[in-house]
């Protein structure tokens, strides 16, 4: 989709409601609801986290979506697709702060070249214990990605055509943070499986931009 005509579209996306949970459950993994049974207390104290699903024009001004891949390490989201975004920090002044700076971290994308549409529904993440607050946002200009080399592996340029398409949703069985392989249900996004919390996090953004369209 050209991205003109992407401004169009979500020129009113401020104006519908959230498909929040009915869109996101979806894209639950199977064990979602007996871990979050388990982690009852630890709920109670959880940290915040803010991301961007970040929608620009490419060199052609189609429209794609930035996602990272996260770098191999001893922690729960070792190796994981995501969105740019991380926990709040003392010198945030709000979660959407947090997660705009973030970004610029993470990817290179300048601060001032983030405009927030709206915010999303929140996900609560066990592995973690953070409650995640995703933001749709956009950059009229292409982004000069620059990576953060301590934490992305790499910058994953999705198109919303490639995104919004059906045949992206598939099922597969995957490895998770508690050393059990399950079959999840995920989004298959230039070939790289993305599932879990961020893959509920794209299925609100898909069912929201699809009312509009």
């Amino acid at each position: 989709m050209n991205f003109d005509d992407f401004l169009i579209l979500t020129s009113k996306i401020k104006n519908i409601p959230l498909p929040a949970q009915a869109s996101q459950f979806k894209m639950v993994p199977p064990f979602r609801q007996e871990l979050l049974k388990q982690q009852a207390e630890a709920i109670k104290t959880a940290k915040s986290a803010g991301v961007v699903a970040l929608f620009y024009p490419n060199n052609n001004q189609e429209t794609h979506l930035v996602l990272i891949l996260r770098k191999t390490y001893k922690g729960v989201h070792s190796a994981q697709i995501g969105f740019p975004g991380g926990k709040l920090e003392p010198q945030d002044t709000s979660i959407e702060a947090a997660a705009i700076r973030e970004t610029f971290e993470e990817v290179g994308v300048p601060s001032k070249n983030i405009k927030v549409l709206r915010a999303l529904s929140e996900v609560y993440i066990p592995p973690s214990n953070f409650y995640v607050y995703p933001f749709i946002a956009i950059s009229k200009e292409t982004p000069q990605f620059i990576k953060q080399d301590d934490e992305v592996e790499a910058i994953i340029e999705v198109a919303l055509t490639h995104f919004l398409d059906d045949a992206s949703i598939i099922t597969q069985y995957v490895k998770t943070s508690y050393s059990i392989e399950v079959e999840v249900p995920a989004f298959k996004l230039n070939n790289h499986v993305v599932w879990g919390a961020t893959a509920m996090m794209l299925s609100e953004i898909k069912d929201l931009l699809k009312q509009l369209m």
